[in-house]
Protein backbone atom coordinates (compact mmCIF):
# COMPACT_ATOMS: atom_id res chain seq x y z
CA UNK A 1 0.00 0.00 0.00
CA UNK A 2 1.13 3.77 -0.79
CA UNK A 3 2.78 5.96 2.08
CA UNK A 4 -0.04 7.99 1.09
CA UNK A 5 -2.97 5.66 2.29
CA UNK A 6 -1.19 3.76 5.06
CA UNK A 7 -0.79 8.12 6.52
CA UNK A 8 -4.74 7.66 6.68
CA UNK A 9 -5.07 4.07 8.32
CA UNK A 10 -6.64 4.02 12.03
CA UNK A 11 -7.18 1.25 14.54
CA UNK A 12 -10.54 -0.16 13.79
CA UNK A 13 -11.29 -0.37 17.37
CA UNK A 14 -10.18 2.78 18.87
CA UNK A 15 -8.81 5.21 15.78
CA UNK A 16 -5.72 5.14 16.90
CA UNK A 17 -3.52 6.29 14.04
CA UNK A 18 -1.07 3.91 12.13
CA UNK A 19 -2.08 0.51 13.61
CA UNK A 20 0.96 -2.12 13.57
CA UNK A 21 -1.27 -5.23 13.92
CA UNK A 22 -4.23 -7.01 12.09
CA UNK A 23 -6.92 -9.29 12.56
CA UNK A 24 -6.72 -12.07 9.77
CA UNK A 25 -10.51 -13.25 9.90
CA UNK A 26 -11.92 -10.10 10.82
CA UNK A 27 -9.99 -8.19 7.85
CA UNK A 28 -9.09 -5.09 10.28
CA UNK A 29 -6.01 -3.62 11.41
CA UNK A 30 -5.67 -2.58 14.96
CA UNK A 31 -3.44 -0.73 16.97
CA UNK A 32 -1.05 -2.27 19.98
CA UNK A 33 -3.16 -1.81 22.99
CA UNK A 34 -6.39 -3.33 21.19
CA UNK A 35 -3.93 -6.20 19.82
CA UNK A 36 -3.52 -6.61 23.48
CA UNK A 37 -7.37 -7.51 24.13
CA UNK A 38 -7.49 -9.24 20.75
CA UNK A 39 -4.27 -11.76 21.68
CA UNK A 40 -6.57 -12.64 24.90
CA UNK A 41 -9.74 -13.35 22.95
CA UNK A 42 -8.55 -16.38 21.21
CA UNK A 43 -7.44 -17.69 17.64
CA UNK A 44 -11.14 -18.65 17.34
CA UNK A 45 -12.42 -14.93 17.79
CA UNK A 46 -9.42 -13.04 16.59
CA UNK A 47 -6.01 -14.51 14.66
CA UNK A 48 -3.64 -11.73 14.94
CA UNK A 49 -0.33 -10.88 13.14
CA UNK A 50 1.93 -7.93 12.85
CA UNK A 51 2.13 -5.83 9.98
CA UNK A 52 6.00 -5.95 9.49
CA UNK A 53 7.32 -8.59 12.26
CA UNK A 54 5.12 -11.28 11.33
CA UNK A 55 5.53 -13.77 8.41
CA UNK A 56 3.07 -12.96 5.98
CA UNK A 57 1.65 -14.88 2.61
CA UNK A 58 1.90 -12.10 0.32
CA UNK A 59 -1.57 -12.97 -1.07
CA UNK A 60 -3.11 -13.24 2.55
CA UNK A 61 -1.85 -9.62 3.53
CA UNK A 62 -3.40 -8.33 0.37
CA UNK A 63 -6.44 -9.96 1.58
CA UNK A 64 -6.67 -8.31 4.79
CA UNK A 65 -5.49 -5.06 3.27
CA UNK A 66 -8.35 -5.17 0.44
CA UNK A 67 -11.04 -5.75 3.38
CA UNK A 68 -9.65 -3.11 5.19
CA UNK A 69 -9.59 -0.43 2.52
CA UNK A 70 -13.34 -1.57 1.39
CA UNK A 71 -14.94 -1.08 5.09
CA UNK A 72 -14.80 -4.27 6.02
CA UNK A 73 -15.16 -3.13 9.94
CA UNK A 74 -18.64 -1.73 8.77
CA UNK A 75 -19.39 -5.54 9.11
CA UNK A 76 -18.64 -5.95 12.95
CA UNK A 77 -19.93 -2.39 13.80
CA UNK A 78 -22.91 -2.34 11.61
CA UNK A 79 -25.23 -0.96 14.19
CA UNK A 80 -23.15 1.58 15.46
CA UNK A 81 -23.08 3.45 11.99
CA UNK A 82 -27.10 4.27 12.94
CA UNK A 83 -27.14 7.68 14.17
CA UNK A 84 -29.49 6.49 16.41
CA UNK A 85 -26.97 4.72 18.24
CA UNK A 86 -25.77 7.65 20.05
CA UNK A 87 -28.91 8.46 21.13
CA UNK A 88 -29.15 5.07 23.22
CA UNK A 89 -25.59 5.23 24.38
CA UNK A 90 -23.93 2.72 21.90
CA UNK A 91 -20.28 4.22 20.67
CA UNK A 92 -17.16 2.74 19.83
CA UNK A 93 -13.82 3.29 21.77
CA UNK A 94 -11.45 5.65 21.32
CA UNK A 95 -7.39 6.59 21.89
CA UNK A 96 -7.73 8.45 25.26
CA UNK A 97 -10.00 5.43 26.46
CA UNK A 98 -8.59 3.07 29.14
CA UNK A 99 -7.28 -0.47 28.40
CA UNK A 100 -9.25 -2.21 30.84
CA UNK A 101 -12.59 -2.02 31.07
CA UNK A 102 -13.60 0.36 28.23
CA UNK A 103 -11.64 -0.94 25.42
CA UNK A 104 -11.42 -4.49 26.25
CA UNK A 105 -15.53 -4.24 27.13
CA UNK A 106 -15.85 -2.93 23.80
CA UNK A 107 -14.02 -5.35 21.49
CA UNK A 108 -15.16 -8.11 23.51
CA UNK A 109 -18.72 -7.20 22.25
CA UNK A 110 -18.13 -6.56 19.05
CA UNK A 111 -15.86 -9.73 18.19
CA UNK A 112 -17.18 -12.10 21.04
CA UNK A 113 -20.84 -11.11 21.01
CA UNK A 114 -20.96 -10.00 17.77
CA UNK A 115 -23.51 -7.03 19.00
CA UNK A 116 -22.64 -4.63 16.52
CA UNK A 117 -23.25 -7.22 13.65
CA UNK A 118 -26.33 -6.69 11.30
CA UNK A 119 -28.82 -9.68 12.26
CA UNK A 120 -30.88 -11.73 9.93
CA UNK A 121 -34.73 -11.87 10.42
CA UNK A 122 -35.59 -14.77 12.32
CA UNK A 123 -36.81 -17.63 10.95
CA UNK A 124 -38.09 -20.90 12.12
CA UNK A 125 -35.45 -23.35 10.73
CA UNK A 126 -31.85 -21.95 11.28
CA UNK A 127 -30.15 -24.85 8.94
CA UNK A 128 -32.30 -23.17 5.96
CA UNK A 129 -30.89 -19.36 6.93
CA UNK A 130 -27.27 -21.20 7.03
CA UNK A 131 -28.12 -23.18 3.87
CA UNK A 132 -29.25 -19.53 1.85
CA UNK A 133 -26.68 -17.95 2.98
CA UNK A 134 -23.50 -20.82 1.87
CA UNK A 135 -24.99 -20.43 -1.52
CA UNK A 136 -24.90 -16.80 -1.75
CA UNK A 137 -21.35 -17.70 -0.70
CA UNK A 138 -20.97 -20.54 -3.43
CA UNK A 139 -21.95 -17.54 -5.81
CA UNK A 140 -20.27 -14.52 -4.41
CA UNK A 141 -16.73 -16.01 -4.61
CA UNK A 142 -16.28 -15.93 -8.08
CA UNK A 143 -16.12 -12.19 -8.07
CA UNK A 144 -13.65 -10.07 -6.91
CA UNK A 145 -16.26 -8.67 -3.78
CA UNK A 146 -14.71 -10.00 -0.60
CA UNK A 147 -16.60 -7.94 1.48
CA UNK A 148 -19.85 -9.50 0.67
CA UNK A 149 -18.48 -12.68 1.51
CA UNK A 150 -16.68 -11.67 4.96
CA UNK A 151 -20.20 -10.12 5.93
CA UNK A 152 -21.96 -13.56 4.62
CA UNK A 153 -19.41 -15.55 6.31
CA UNK A 154 -20.00 -13.54 9.98
CA UNK A 155 -23.65 -14.24 9.13
CA UNK A 156 -23.35 -17.64 9.41
CA UNK A 157 -22.45 -19.05 5.82
CA UNK A 158 -20.09 -22.38 6.09
CA UNK A 159 -16.53 -21.95 3.98
CA UNK A 160 -16.54 -25.70 3.77
CA UNK A 161 -20.28 -25.68 2.27
CA UNK A 162 -21.09 -28.44 -0.36
CA UNK A 163 -23.96 -27.25 -3.13
CA UNK A 164 -25.71 -30.03 -3.44
CA UNK A 165 -26.73 -29.22 -7.15
CA UNK A 166 -23.21 -27.89 -8.46
CA UNK A 167 -21.50 -30.88 -6.94
CA UNK A 168 -18.55 -28.67 -5.09
CA UNK A 169 -17.57 -25.98 -2.88
CA UNK A 170 -16.98 -22.66 -2.97
CA UNK A 171 -13.17 -23.05 -2.76
CA UNK A 172 -13.47 -24.64 -5.88
CA UNK A 173 -15.72 -22.01 -7.58
CA UNK A 174 -12.89 -19.50 -6.34
CA UNK A 175 -9.99 -21.46 -7.70
CA UNK A 176 -11.25 -22.10 -11.16
CA UNK A 177 -11.99 -18.08 -11.28
CA UNK A 178 -8.32 -17.36 -10.02
CA UNK A 179 -9.75 -15.25 -7.01
CA UNK A 180 -6.78 -16.03 -4.84
CA UNK A 181 -7.70 -13.44 -2.74
CA UNK A 182 -10.91 -15.37 -2.21
CA UNK A 183 -9.59 -18.62 -1.46
CA UNK A 184 -7.32 -16.73 1.36
CA UNK A 185 -10.78 -16.04 3.01
CA UNK A 186 -12.35 -19.09 2.56
CA UNK A 187 -9.21 -20.88 4.44
CA UNK A 188 -9.13 -18.84 6.98
CA UNK A 189 -12.40 -19.38 8.12
CA UNK A 190 -11.51 -23.34 7.58
CA UNK A 191 -12.10 -24.14 3.72
CA UNK A 192 -10.51 -27.06 2.89
CA UNK A 193 -7.89 -27.22 -0.37
CA UNK A 194 -8.09 -31.08 0.08
CA UNK A 195 -11.78 -31.11 -0.18
CA UNK A 196 -12.69 -32.90 -3.23
CA UNK A 197 -16.10 -32.53 -5.60
CA UNK A 198 -18.23 -34.89 -7.15
CA UNK A 199 -15.89 -35.89 -9.52
CA UNK A 200 -13.33 -36.27 -7.16
CA UNK A 201 -11.08 -33.47 -8.15
CA UNK A 202 -9.89 -31.00 -5.40
CA UNK A 203 -9.51 -26.97 -5.71
CA UNK A 204 -5.97 -27.44 -6.69
CA UNK A 205 -6.86 -29.60 -9.28
CA UNK A 206 -9.74 -26.67 -10.10
CA UNK A 207 -6.86 -23.66 -10.42
CA UNK A 208 -4.04 -25.91 -12.54
CA UNK A 209 -6.85 -27.18 -14.87
CA UNK A 210 -7.60 -23.47 -15.28
CA UNK A 211 -4.29 -22.62 -15.63
CA UNK A 212 -3.43 -20.27 -12.26
CA UNK A 213 -0.52 -21.64 -11.18
CA UNK A 214 -0.09 -19.63 -8.29
CA UNK A 215 -3.15 -20.03 -7.02
CA UNK A 216 -2.55 -23.58 -7.30
CA UNK A 217 0.74 -23.38 -5.44
CA UNK A 218 -0.83 -21.40 -2.59
CA UNK A 219 -3.47 -23.85 -1.96
CA UNK A 220 -1.02 -26.57 -1.55
CA UNK A 221 0.81 -24.28 1.02
CA UNK A 222 -2.59 -23.99 2.84
CA UNK A 223 -3.04 -27.21 3.10
CA UNK A 224 0.25 -27.88 4.37
CA UNK A 225 -0.25 -24.99 6.33
CA UNK A 226 -0.20 -27.18 9.94
CA UNK A 227 2.79 -29.45 9.65
CA UNK A 228 4.58 -26.77 8.02
CA UNK A 229 4.08 -24.08 10.83
CA UNK A 230 5.62 -26.43 13.16
CA UNK A 231 8.77 -27.58 11.29
CA UNK A 232 9.12 -23.37 10.48
CA UNK A 233 8.72 -23.58 14.58
CA UNK A 234 11.41 -26.18 14.97
CA UNK A 235 14.07 -24.83 12.15
CA UNK A 236 13.80 -21.60 10.87
CA UNK A 237 12.56 -22.72 7.75
CA UNK A 238 9.88 -23.93 5.67
CA UNK A 239 10.21 -27.58 4.09
CA UNK A 240 10.97 -27.62 0.44
CA UNK A 241 8.12 -27.63 -1.94
CA UNK A 242 8.36 -29.66 -5.19
CA UNK A 243 5.96 -27.59 -7.98
CA UNK A 244 5.45 -30.09 -10.30
CA UNK A 245 3.68 -32.40 -7.63
CA UNK A 246 1.78 -31.85 -4.05
CA UNK A 247 3.83 -34.17 -2.19
CA UNK A 248 6.72 -32.26 0.13
CA UNK A 249 10.09 -33.79 0.52
CA UNK A 250 9.53 -32.74 4.42
CA UNK A 251 6.41 -32.17 5.18
CA UNK A 252 2.98 -34.04 4.66
CA UNK A 253 -1.08 -32.77 4.90
CA UNK A 254 -2.25 -33.29 8.35
CA UNK A 255 -5.56 -34.43 6.69
CA UNK A 256 -3.91 -37.70 5.15
CA UNK A 257 -2.76 -39.32 8.01
CA UNK A 258 -5.27 -38.44 10.85
CA UNK A 259 -8.55 -40.27 8.81
CA UNK A 260 -8.90 -42.80 11.57
CA UNK A 261 -7.88 -40.62 15.18
CA UNK A 262 -9.35 -37.61 15.87
CA UNK A 263 -8.23 -37.05 19.31
CA UNK A 264 -4.73 -36.58 17.40
CA UNK A 265 -6.10 -34.09 14.86
CA UNK A 266 -7.34 -31.95 18.22
CA UNK A 267 -4.29 -32.60 20.00
CA UNK A 268 -2.12 -31.28 17.08
CA UNK A 269 -4.07 -28.74 16.00
CA UNK A 270 -3.88 -26.94 19.61
CA UNK A 271 -0.16 -27.58 19.65
CA UNK A 272 -0.58 -25.01 16.47
CA UNK A 273 -2.40 -23.13 18.95
CA UNK A 274 -0.06 -22.85 21.07
CA UNK A 275 2.90 -22.15 18.43
CA UNK A 276 1.50 -19.37 17.50
CA UNK A 277 0.42 -18.16 20.71
CA UNK A 278 4.73 -18.31 21.61
CA UNK A 279 5.41 -16.93 18.30
CA UNK A 280 3.45 -13.98 18.28
CA UNK A 281 4.42 -13.17 22.37
CA UNK A 282 8.22 -13.14 20.90
CA UNK A 283 7.05 -10.62 18.04
CA UNK A 284 4.96 -8.83 20.92
CA UNK A 285 8.02 -8.53 23.11
CA UNK A 286 10.06 -7.50 20.01
CA UNK A 287 8.28 -4.61 18.72
CA UNK A 288 6.75 -2.79 22.72
CA UNK A 289 8.62 -0.27 24.09
CA UNK A 290 10.67 -1.78 27.11
CA UNK A 291 10.72 1.76 28.75
CA UNK A 292 8.75 0.07 31.49
CA UNK A 293 7.20 -3.50 31.74
CA UNK A 294 4.52 -2.46 34.20
CA UNK A 295 1.60 -2.09 31.39
CA UNK A 296 -1.71 -1.71 31.09
CA UNK A 297 -1.53 -3.82 28.71
CA UNK A 298 -1.53 -7.69 29.26
CA UNK A 299 0.56 -10.96 28.35
CA UNK A 300 -1.21 -13.92 27.21
CA UNK A 301 -0.16 -16.74 30.10
CA UNK A 302 -1.65 -19.48 28.07
CA UNK A 303 -4.17 -20.38 25.31
CA UNK A 304 -7.90 -18.56 25.99
CA UNK A 305 -10.31 -20.93 26.45
CA UNK A 306 -12.64 -21.40 23.36
CA UNK A 307 -16.22 -22.27 24.91
CA UNK A 308 -16.45 -25.15 21.80
CA UNK A 309 -14.47 -26.87 23.20
CA UNK A 310 -15.20 -29.12 26.57
CA UNK A 311 -12.99 -28.08 30.03
CA UNK A 312 -10.82 -30.83 29.38
CA UNK A 313 -9.31 -30.17 26.56
CA UNK A 314 -9.26 -26.34 27.35
CA UNK A 315 -7.36 -27.68 30.26
CA UNK A 316 -5.06 -29.82 27.78
CA UNK A 317 -4.48 -26.77 26.01
CA UNK A 318 -3.38 -24.33 28.87
CA UNK A 319 -1.03 -26.87 29.87
CA UNK A 320 1.06 -26.67 26.80
CA UNK A 321 2.22 -23.59 28.18
CA UNK A 322 3.94 -25.10 31.10
CA UNK A 323 6.33 -26.97 28.86
CA UNK A 324 9.73 -25.36 28.77
CA UNK A 325 11.32 -24.49 24.89
CA UNK A 326 12.94 -27.79 24.96
CA UNK A 327 9.97 -30.02 26.26
CA UNK A 328 7.65 -28.11 23.93
CA UNK A 329 10.07 -28.73 20.90
CA UNK A 330 10.29 -32.53 21.77
CA UNK A 331 6.57 -32.47 21.31
CA UNK A 332 6.31 -30.75 18.09
CA UNK A 333 8.83 -33.64 17.08
CA UNK A 334 6.50 -36.47 18.52
CA UNK A 335 3.57 -34.63 16.77
CA UNK A 336 5.31 -34.36 13.37
CA UNK A 337 6.78 -38.25 13.19
CA UNK A 338 3.65 -39.57 14.34
CA UNK A 339 1.78 -37.29 11.71
CA UNK A 340 4.26 -38.81 9.13
CA UNK A 341 4.60 -42.49 9.92
CA UNK A 342 0.40 -42.19 10.33
CA UNK A 343 0.38 -40.62 6.36
CA UNK A 344 2.75 -43.53 5.05
CA UNK A 345 0.69 -46.10 6.42
CA UNK A 346 3.42 -46.78 8.98
CA UNK A 347 1.24 -46.51 12.00
CA UNK A 348 1.01 -48.81 14.84
CA UNK A 349 -1.48 -51.31 15.63
CA UNK A 350 -3.82 -49.54 17.95
CA UNK A 351 -3.89 -45.83 16.08
CA UNK A 352 -4.74 -44.98 19.66
CA UNK A 353 -2.14 -46.33 21.40
CA UNK A 354 0.54 -43.54 19.69
CA UNK A 355 -1.49 -40.74 20.36
CA UNK A 356 -2.27 -41.50 23.98
CA UNK A 357 1.66 -41.67 24.21
CA UNK A 358 2.32 -38.61 23.14
CA UNK A 359 -0.96 -37.04 25.60
CA UNK A 360 0.60 -38.27 28.11
CA UNK A 361 4.03 -36.79 27.19
CA UNK A 362 2.81 -33.56 28.07
CA UNK A 363 3.03 -35.08 31.86
CA UNK A 364 5.79 -36.91 30.97
CA UNK A 365 8.23 -34.12 30.25
CA UNK A 366 7.34 -32.47 33.30
CA UNK A 367 8.14 -35.24 35.22
CA UNK A 368 11.86 -34.98 34.09
CA UNK A 369 11.63 -31.46 35.53
CA UNK A 370 10.35 -33.11 39.04
CA UNK A 371 6.95 -32.24 38.67
CA UNK A 372 4.10 -34.55 39.84
CA UNK A 373 1.77 -35.92 37.42
CA UNK A 374 -0.95 -36.13 39.26
CA UNK A 375 -0.72 -32.50 40.03
CA UNK A 376 -2.88 -30.56 37.21
CA UNK A 377 -1.19 -27.59 36.06
CA UNK A 378 -4.89 -26.12 36.30
CA UNK A 379 -7.43 -26.84 38.64
CA UNK A 380 -9.97 -25.22 37.01
CA UNK A 381 -10.47 -23.77 33.08
CA UNK A 382 -9.58 -19.94 33.12
CA UNK A 383 -13.14 -18.10 32.90
CA UNK A 384 -14.19 -17.07 29.43
CA UNK A 385 -15.42 -14.20 30.86
CA UNK A 386 -12.29 -12.48 31.05
CA UNK A 387 -9.85 -14.49 29.05
CA UNK A 388 -7.28 -11.44 28.79
CA UNK A 389 -6.67 -10.70 32.78
CA UNK A 390 -7.82 -13.91 34.54
CA UNK A 391 -5.81 -17.37 34.81
CA UNK A 392 -6.18 -20.35 36.39
CA UNK A 393 -5.96 -20.84 40.34
CA UNK A 394 -7.13 -24.08 42.08
CA UNK A 395 -6.94 -22.28 45.80
CA UNK A 396 -10.13 -21.07 46.09
CA UNK A 397 -9.47 -18.90 48.74
CA UNK A 398 -6.98 -16.40 47.05
CA UNK A 399 -8.00 -13.64 45.14
CA UNK A 400 -4.50 -13.02 43.51
CA UNK A 401 -5.17 -12.20 39.83
CA UNK A 402 -2.45 -14.56 38.08
CA UNK A 403 -2.02 -11.74 35.61
CA UNK A 404 0.32 -9.28 34.89
CA UNK A 405 0.83 -6.26 36.65
CA UNK A 406 -1.15 -3.28 35.65
CA UNK A 407 -0.37 0.76 35.72
CA UNK A 408 -3.56 0.88 37.66
CA UNK A 409 -2.87 -1.94 40.40
CA UNK A 410 0.87 -0.32 40.67
CA UNK A 411 -0.13 3.26 41.10
CA UNK A 412 -2.92 2.48 43.16
CA UNK A 413 -0.11 0.77 45.33
CA UNK A 414 2.10 3.42 45.11
CA UNK A 415 0.15 6.25 45.60
CA UNK A 416 -1.26 4.98 48.93
CA UNK A 417 2.81 4.90 50.43
CA UNK A 418 5.83 6.34 49.71
CA UNK A 419 8.91 4.13 49.33
CA UNK A 420 11.51 4.17 52.09
CA UNK A 421 14.62 3.49 50.99
CA UNK A 422 15.97 4.05 54.12
CA UNK A 423 13.82 1.54 55.78
CA UNK A 424 15.46 -0.77 53.40
CA UNK A 425 18.79 0.03 53.62
CA UNK A 426 18.34 -0.71 57.40
CA UNK A 427 16.54 -3.76 57.14
CA UNK A 428 19.67 -4.70 54.83
CA UNK A 429 22.51 -3.42 57.23
CA UNK A 430 24.68 -6.36 58.32
CA UNK A 431 23.45 -8.88 56.09
CA UNK A 432 25.95 -10.01 53.89
CA UNK A 433 25.32 -11.07 50.09
CA UNK A 434 26.15 -14.26 50.80
CA UNK A 435 23.93 -14.34 53.43
CA UNK A 436 21.39 -13.23 51.00
CA UNK A 437 22.16 -15.88 49.04
CA UNK A 438 21.30 -18.65 50.73
CA UNK A 439 17.72 -17.78 50.44
CA UNK A 440 17.52 -18.16 46.97
CA UNK A 441 18.66 -21.91 46.75
CA UNK A 442 17.83 -22.92 50.12
CA UNK A 443 14.94 -21.57 52.12
CA UNK A 444 12.32 -22.31 49.62
CA UNK A 445 11.87 -24.30 47.00
CA UNK A 446 12.90 -24.16 43.88
CA UNK A 447 10.32 -25.74 41.74
CA UNK A 448 6.85 -24.69 41.61
CA UNK A 449 5.35 -28.07 42.13
CA UNK A 450 2.29 -28.10 44.70
CA UNK A 451 3.07 -31.67 46.01
CA UNK A 452 6.68 -30.60 46.69
CA UNK A 453 5.87 -27.29 48.26
CA UNK A 454 3.10 -29.42 50.41
CA UNK A 455 6.08 -31.85 51.67
CA UNK A 456 8.58 -28.48 52.25
CA UNK A 457 5.64 -26.73 54.43
CA UNK A 458 5.11 -30.57 55.96
CA UNK A 459 9.20 -30.53 57.22
CA UNK A 460 8.95 -26.76 58.34
CA UNK A 461 6.16 -28.34 60.96
CA UNK A 462 8.63 -28.61 63.04
CA UNK A 463 9.64 -24.90 63.04
CA UNK A 464 7.72 -22.07 64.63
CA UNK A 465 5.81 -20.35 61.39
CA UNK A 466 5.83 -16.57 61.22
CA UNK A 467 2.85 -14.54 59.94
CA UNK A 468 4.37 -11.23 60.09
CA UNK A 469 5.26 -9.42 56.90
CA UNK A 470 7.25 -6.79 55.52
CA UNK A 471 5.67 -3.36 55.38
CA UNK A 472 4.07 -2.38 51.89
CA UNK A 473 6.67 0.35 50.70
CA UNK A 474 9.54 -1.78 50.93
CA UNK A 475 8.02 -4.73 48.66
CA UNK A 476 7.30 -2.25 46.31
CA UNK A 477 10.61 -0.44 46.82
CA UNK A 478 12.28 -3.94 45.79
CA UNK A 479 9.24 -4.83 43.07
CA UNK A 480 10.77 -1.52 41.32
CA UNK A 481 14.29 -2.79 41.31
CA UNK A 482 13.41 -5.88 40.31
CA UNK A 483 11.21 -4.66 37.23
CA UNK A 484 13.96 -2.37 36.80
CA UNK A 485 16.58 -4.85 35.76
CA UNK A 486 14.26 -6.97 33.85
CA UNK A 487 13.67 -4.10 31.71
CA UNK A 488 17.62 -4.10 30.91
CA UNK A 489 16.96 -8.13 30.19
CA UNK A 490 14.18 -7.53 27.66
CA UNK A 491 16.10 -4.25 25.67
CA UNK A 492 18.74 -6.89 25.58
CA UNK A 493 16.23 -9.58 24.31
CA UNK A 494 15.13 -7.19 21.62
CA UNK A 495 18.22 -5.78 20.35
CA UNK A 496 19.48 -9.53 20.06
CA UNK A 497 22.09 -8.99 22.82
CA UNK A 498 22.71 -12.62 23.96
CA UNK A 499 25.58 -11.85 26.12
CA UNK A 500 23.90 -9.55 28.40
CA UNK A 501 21.95 -11.57 29.38
CA UNK A 502 23.75 -13.46 32.18
CA UNK A 503 25.37 -9.98 33.45
CA UNK A 504 21.44 -8.84 33.59
CA UNK A 505 19.88 -12.27 34.93
CA UNK A 506 22.94 -12.06 38.02
CA UNK A 507 21.24 -8.38 38.67
CA UNK A 508 17.98 -9.47 38.80
CA UNK A 509 18.67 -13.03 40.78
CA UNK A 510 20.44 -10.34 43.57
CA UNK A 511 17.47 -7.82 43.73
CA UNK A 512 15.11 -11.15 44.01
CA UNK A 513 17.04 -12.72 46.94
CA UNK A 514 16.70 -8.67 48.18
CA UNK A 515 13.20 -9.08 48.41
CA UNK A 516 13.13 -12.30 49.36
CA UNK A 517 15.12 -11.25 52.37
CA UNK A 518 12.37 -9.39 53.40
CA UNK A 519 9.83 -11.86 54.08
CA UNK A 520 9.99 -14.50 57.38
CA UNK A 521 11.47 -17.60 56.64
CA UNK A 522 8.80 -19.93 57.24
CA UNK A 523 5.94 -18.03 56.45
CA UNK A 524 1.94 -18.66 57.82
CA UNK A 525 0.66 -17.90 54.63
CA UNK A 526 0.16 -20.03 51.40
CA UNK A 527 -0.12 -17.65 49.45
CA UNK A 528 2.87 -15.60 50.37
CA UNK A 529 5.35 -19.42 49.79
CA UNK A 530 3.68 -20.02 46.99
CA UNK A 531 4.63 -16.06 45.24
CA UNK A 532 8.16 -16.71 46.65
CA UNK A 533 8.53 -20.08 45.29
CA UNK A 534 7.82 -19.02 42.21
CA UNK A 535 9.63 -15.67 42.57
CA UNK A 536 12.77 -17.55 43.30
CA UNK A 537 12.16 -20.88 41.26
CA UNK A 538 12.35 -18.23 38.09
CA UNK A 539 15.01 -16.61 39.12
CA UNK A 540 17.15 -19.81 39.48
CA UNK A 541 15.36 -21.11 35.88
CA UNK A 542 15.79 -17.59 34.86
CA UNK A 543 19.83 -17.99 35.21
CA UNK A 544 20.26 -21.29 34.09
CA UNK A 545 18.79 -20.61 30.67
CA UNK A 546 21.39 -17.49 30.69
CA UNK A 547 23.76 -19.42 31.18
CA UNK A 548 22.54 -21.32 27.69
CA UNK A 549 23.04 -17.72 25.99
CA UNK A 550 27.00 -17.75 26.98
CA UNK A 551 27.10 -20.65 25.39
CA UNK A 552 28.88 -20.50 21.76
CA UNK A 553 28.26 -23.05 20.24
CA UNK A 554 24.62 -22.59 20.16
CA UNK A 555 22.31 -22.40 16.61
CA UNK A 556 20.29 -19.57 15.70
CA UNK A 557 16.65 -21.89 16.36
CA UNK A 558 18.72 -22.80 20.06
CA UNK A 559 19.14 -19.07 21.04
CA UNK A 560 15.37 -18.44 19.49
CA UNK A 561 14.00 -20.86 21.86
CA UNK A 562 16.46 -19.90 25.11
CA UNK A 563 15.84 -16.07 24.14
CA UNK A 564 11.77 -17.28 24.19
CA UNK A 565 12.61 -19.02 27.96
CA UNK A 566 14.44 -16.14 29.33
CA UNK A 567 11.68 -13.75 28.25
CA UNK A 568 8.86 -16.19 29.79
CA UNK A 569 11.16 -16.37 33.06
CA UNK A 570 11.39 -12.49 33.21
CA UNK A 571 7.69 -12.37 33.22
CA UNK A 572 6.82 -15.10 36.24
CA UNK A 573 9.35 -12.83 38.33
CA UNK A 574 7.40 -9.88 37.94
CA UNK A 575 4.25 -11.72 37.98
CA UNK A 576 5.31 -13.16 41.57
CA UNK A 577 6.34 -10.02 42.72
CA UNK A 578 2.86 -8.72 42.00
CA UNK A 579 1.60 -11.22 43.64
CA UNK A 580 3.96 -10.27 46.85
CA UNK A 581 2.64 -6.53 46.80
CA UNK A 582 -1.05 -7.50 46.58
CA UNK A 583 -0.83 -10.02 49.42
CA UNK A 584 1.53 -7.64 51.37
CA UNK A 585 -0.66 -4.56 50.66
CA UNK A 586 -4.10 -6.47 51.95
CA UNK A 587 -2.70 -8.29 54.52
CA UNK A 588 -1.39 -4.83 55.79
CA UNK A 589 -4.37 -3.16 55.65
CA UNK A 590 -6.53 -5.76 57.31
Amino acid sequence: MSKRVRSREVCADCSAPEPRWASVNRGVLICDECCSIHRGLGRHSSQVRHLTHSPWPHSQLQMVQTLYGNGANSIWEHSLLDPSSSVSGKRKANPQDRVHPNKTEFIKAKYQMLAYVHRMPCREDDSVTAKDLSKQLHSSVRTGNLETCLRLLSLGAQANFFHPEKGNTPLHIAAKAGQILQAELLAVYGADPGALDSSGKTPIDYARQAGHQELAERLVEIQYELTDRLTFYLCGRRPGKCSKSVNHSCSFALEGCIQYNHQFEELAMDVYDEVDRRETDAVWLATQNHSTLVTDTTVVPFLPVNPEYSSTRNQGRQKLARFSAHEFATLVIDILTDAKRRQWGNSCESPKDNVELILQGIDGHHNSEGQDNDQPDYDSVASDEDPVQEATCGDKSSDLSDGPITVQEFMEVKSALTASEAKIQQLLKGCSLEGQSTVLENDYDTTPNHSEMEETAHQQEEGEEDATLPCTEDVICKTEQITKNIQELLRAAQETKHESFLPCSEKICMAVTEMAALFPKRPSSETVRGSLCLLTSSASRLHRECQKAAEHNLSPSDIQLVTQQVIQCAYDIAKAAKQLVTVTTKENNN
